[in-house]
């Protein structure tokens, strides 16, 4: 059977690898990005560049979406030349960026008025797992569609999680990056302790990352911290956009996540000290500075 036609919309740190993940299963692949450099790499593999996400989407039976966030995936899909005007009924969309669960429903709903079907689908994971293919799939969304997209999904990820109706997908992912976003916060916190306090640091990670504290991204980003690697892994701003969108989303349902709000502020200061383009564990760096 003739694979279905992709079109990627987003080619950054976690859309170039999965588009490429896509490319290397055999899938016909149109990308987009809005600097058109980044699509070089995959055009030379054999992707097609488009100069519009309306043009990506022409022909298309699959789009998916992997922006930085509800004003970029606005744009991407509704704005000027946007992919939705030229998706074809009965077209698959899907949003995989980590987007407010506001913005999942009205795009879900533009979808259906365009004879489209809908899935919100973020993943978990970074630049590392988007690469190897190793994602896990949020999905929101009718099993009936997700069983129609799910060898595309499948070539980008490890596992393929349905979650609910449509905006579940976008819901657990704001959960799982803020639980994310404060172990980052209060690990920074810790090694500044630990650094003024004039401990062994090496020895004093050790201890953490193989005690209780020690979840997994604990042990990632102590190892970054301690050696001042701000390679982007995982961009400190977008960590900020979600915690952000994480405290709207608890506020919708009359709770306030007082350990999120917190966290915020500790990204917010580093976003402010230059650090948003940097990864994550740069936030350590102002509290190292006062």
């Amino acid at each position: 059977m003739n694979k279905p036609r992709v079109a990627f919309l987003g080619l950054g740190l976690m859309g170039s690898g999965m588009a490429r993940r896509l490319l290397g299963a055999g899938f016909p692949l149109t990308v987009y990005n809005r600097d058109p450099a980044k699509a070089g790499p995959l055009v030379e593999a054999g992707a097609a560049a488009a100069p519009s996400a309306r043009d990506a989407a022409r022909q298309a039976d699959v789009l998916v979406s992997m922006v930085a966030d509800d004003n970029a995936a606005r744009a991407v899909w509704l704005g000027v030349n946007g992919a939705l005007e030229a998706a074809a009924p009965g077209a698959v969309c899907i949003e995989s960026s980590t987007v407010s669960v506001g913005w999942v429903r009205e795009l879900s709903a533009a979808a259906l008025s365009q004879g489209c079907e809908f899935l919100d689908a973020p993943v978990t994971g970074s630049r590392v797992h988007a690469a190897a293919g190793e994602l896990n799939f949020l999905v929101g969304g009718p099993a009936g569609t997700l069983e129609k997209v799910r060898p595309v999904l499948a070539a980008m990820s490890k596992t393929i999680n349905p979650m609910g109706p449509v905006g579940s997908g976008a819901r657990i992912k704001l959960i799982n990056n803020f639980l994310c976003g404060v172990q980052v916060a209060s690990l920074a916190e810790a090694i500044a302790m630990i650094e003024r306090g004039g401990l062994d640091r090496g020895r004093a990670i050790e201890i953490l990352t193989n005690g209780a504290p020690g979840s997994p991204i604990v042990k990632m980003v102590a190892g970054r911290m301690a050696a001042r690697d701000y390679s982007p892994n995982f961009l400190l701003r977008l960590m900020a956009k979600d915690l952000g969108y994480a405290g709207t989303e608890a506020a919708a349902h009359a709770l306030t996540l007082e350990t999120a709000a917190a966290a915020l502020k500790l990204f917010q200061k580093a976003i402010a000290a230059g650090h948003g383009d940097q990864d994550m564990a740069s936030i350590v760096e102002t509290l190292r500075q006062e």
